[in-house]
Parts: structure tokens; C-alpha cells; sequence
């Protein structure tokens, strides 16, 4: 909606507005779509498609590197607890 000015210095009214003001409309543009999509749920599968191919091989590289971070404290902690059961009297 357009205001129309108010020309007199000391009134008091509101601004004039043109109720019949229409937006002009964009013709069909010339840039060709990719693709178009029903839903999120579509945009996000496309997505995470394509990421989960590019990053497969470094994920499971930090993933081998953080079992293989696991597995010393493990095997250590097993064979202090076996060195305490072969020094105690228990039998």
C-alpha cells in the first residue's frame, strides 16, 4: 500500500492510502530449475546421500582409530585384575 503525502502543514489526519495499489507480478523467469522436490524428507535424502559417500572412508578411519585406542587400556586393566587374582590367597 502507497501513502499518499498529506500537503498541509498542521493537519492532523493519517496518510491517505491507495487501497486499489497493485504489486506488478513477475513474468516466468529464464533460469531453468534443477529439480524440484514433494517434500523436506526428499531435500534431506538427497543430501545426506551424497555426504555419506564422501565421508564414509575418513569416519571409519577415526572410528578404526578410536577401537584401536580402546582396546590397550582394556586388555592392560584385564591383566592387572588377572596379576590380582594370581597373588591373592584366594584357594
Amino acid at each position: 500500500m502507497k501513502a499518499s503525502p498529506i500537503t498541509q502543514t498542521n493537519a492532523r489526519k493519517f496518510p491517505l492510502v491507495d487501497y486499489h495499489y497493485q504489486a506488478p507480478t513477475l513474468s516466468g523467469s529464464s533460469a531453468p530449475c534443477i529439480k524440484t522436490s514433494n517434500s523436506l524428507r526428499d531435500i534431506s535424502r538427497d543430501f545426506f546421500d551424497a555426504e555419506a559417500k564422501r565421508d564414509f572412508l575418513s569416519e571409519a578411519a577415526i572410528f578404526s582409530t578410536l577401537v584401536a585406542m580402546l582396546i590397550v587400556p582394556v586388555v592392560t586393566g584385564a591383566s592387572a585384575v588377572l596379576e590380582l587374582f594370581r597373588t591373592l590367597p584366594l584357594f
